[in-house]
């Protein structure tokens, strides 16, 4: 069934830079493994994702940031 499709996945990132993000950082569980790390990169947040509604001191851990 899957072979019939006729639409095809595009493989690999959807953009630049996307393993910097936190909808990546958080897909891959990584709050869990270093919470303290996650924490200074969402405190003192300016920034939210237009797409993932996640917040962010710096607009380059976002994929669509907009300021707060």
């Amino acid at each position: 069934m899957f072979g019939k499709s006729k639409t095809r996945v595009k493989l690999g990132w959807p953009h630049a830079g996307h393993d910097k993000h936190l909808c990546y950082l958080v897909n891959m569980r990584c709050h869990e493994q270093d919470l303290e790390s996650y924490k200074v990169l969402v405190r003192d947040a300016s920034f939210v994702c237009e797409h993932c509604g996640r917040v962010a001191a710096d607009k380059a851990h976002l994929c669509q940031a907009a300021k707060l």
